[in-house]
């Protein structure tokens, strides 16, 4: 490898996308991951024989390329699996995506009466401009509806009241989903409108998504890259708007790495403090007003078998801490030991300045079997264990003003003539695994000469986890 070459920051699915294209290209390159596993959030956390997904990575695209690379990784360790998952609210459990019939019999007539009059308000008397997650839901829902299946579980996920969010946010994850159009299937009426639905199944590594990534590292090392894991980048150099060198650090010290290009997926916000000559005050400023979502999962492990269907389990009744459960060995019967023994991964939402994100493991395994015994999912008398996962900066917060913050940090940056921002903390942007890998792909293509812009992944911000409908006859 010669002394001067690109260099990858993050093994996540952007950069491992980014340093195999060009390995394949026969570029050699290097890739740069802090941790000692490769994938990010997307790596799987082991723990005496038990996996552990970190926020549930189901494998979905309509991108062949990206399927292909998928398939090609794998092979017949790439499983099919059913997707299962439900709202739990006052004891009871209702379908996701909410279906009118079972949403009204499980909350009763004098409920259901209000959301029907809520919703019909919500039509004449709609909330605009739609600014906020609050604008855009109530709109589409009803306010009783809104404050029953979605306010409580938004809080928890983000921290902040849903006034707070902006409409970008919803308008990507409950993208086609309305009750209007419900209630008119429901009652079989024609809809001229496509009716959005959820896949019925979805691939997965019989061994979590850490194995997708690390098998893709072992390819990239077979055509001619490097990795070098537990390195972190704490100081990106430049001069003549070029990225010229990387600071890294280690446990036993620091090293100073040239580079002819630089990709980027730490966050966006890191990246741009860390650049050195410094940005001016305004940049820096846009950096500080972005924020990043922790989460932390809580795993519990059991002498029995799973308890239920689901693959994850979204928790909206407020008296629970916990805002999602994951039912790992429905995810792949690999991701717990053999035998009646099974896992749940309780995740906490949180940032990193929060009393929870600083609790001692024991405490937070406290928490979630208290959690665990409000829902009564499992016996306590049949768990073994428990293990802690943290994972800073997991998710982009859409805030009120993001895009202009962003738009500040783009413009500063687009002077790089060699530095690419790729991925979900390198763009800023609420991509799927399949989008973050995109960029990193389109990103090494750009190095290579093609017109094309990694930005361009998702810019329409649509959440790709729905299947296509025919229209209701």
């Amino acid at each position: 490898m010669s002394s001067l070459y690109p260099v990858i920051i993050g093994g996540g699915p952007a950069g491992i996308s980014a340093a195999t294209t060009l390995a394949e290209r026969k570029i050699p390159c290097l890739l740069l991951e802090k941790d000692k596993q490769m994938g990010g959030l997307c790596k799987t956390v082991t723990y005496k024989g038990f996996r552990c997904d970190i926020g549930g990575h189901r494998f979905f695209t309509k991108n062949r390329e990206i399927q292909t690379i998928w398939e090609k990784t794998l092979g017949d360790q790439f499983l099919v699996r059913p997707r299962v998952s439900r709202i739990y609210y006052r004891g009871k459990f209702f379908n996701y995506p909410l279906k009118v019939a079972n949403a009204l019999a499980g909350l009763g007539a004098a409920e259901s009466l209000k959301i029907v009059i809520s919703y019909l308000k919500s039509q004449v008397f709609p909330t605009k401009p739609e600014i906020s997650f609050d604008d855009w839901v109530s709109n589409r829902f009803g306010r009783v509806l809104f404050n029953i299946f979605f306010k409580t579980y938004t809080e928890k996920v983000w921290g902040v009241p849903c006034t707070v969010l902006s409409a970008d946010w919803a308008a990507q994850r409950i993208r086609n989903l309305s009750l209007g159009r419900a209630l008119i299937n429901a009652v079989g009426l024609k809809n001229s409108s496509k009716v959005a639905s959820l896949i019925d199944n979805f691939h997965y590594p019989r061994l979590g998504p850490g194995q997708m990534y690390e098998a893709m590292a072992s390819r990239l090392h077979s055509n001619g890259g490097e990795v070098r894991k537990g390195l972190e980048v704490v100081e990106v150099r430049h001069a003549h708007h070029q990225v010229t060198a990387l600071l890294t650090r280690n446990g036993g010290g620091g090293e100073l790495l040239n580079c002819s290009h630089c990709f980027s997926s730490m966050p966006i916000t890191d990246l741009v403090q860390r650049m050195s000559p410094s940005p001016p005050d305004e940049v820096l400023n846009a950096a500080r007003a972005l924020r990043y979502r922790s989460i932390i999962t809580v795993n519990l492990l059991f002498k029995r078998s799973v308890a239920l269907p689901d693959n994850w389990i979204y928790l909206h009744s407020p008296e629970v801490t916990a805002g999602r459960l994951q039912l790992y060995k429905n995810w792949s019967p690999a991701m717990a030991p053999a035998g009646d023994h099974s896992s749940v991964g309780f995740e906490y939402f949180c940032f990193e300045e929060d009393e929870l994100w600083n609790l001692p493991d024991a405490e937070l395994i406290g928490k979630a079997r208290q959690d665990l015994s409000h829902l009564g999912f499992y016996n306590q008398e049949d768990w073994l264990d428990g293990f802690v996962v943290r994972y800073a900066k997991a998710y982009p917060m859409y805030e009120d003003a993001y895009e202009k913050h962003l738009a500040v940090i783009r413009g500063w940056l687009s002077q790089f003539s060699n530095l690419y921002c790729i991925g979900r903390y390198g763009q800023f942007r609420y991509n799927n695994m399949d989008h973050s890998m995109m960029t990193g792909i389109l990103a090494a293509r750009r190095m290579l000469g093609e017109d094309i812009d990694p930005w361009s992944v998702n810019s329409e911000g649509e959440y790709l986890e729905e299947k296509a409908e025919k229209a209701i006859p």
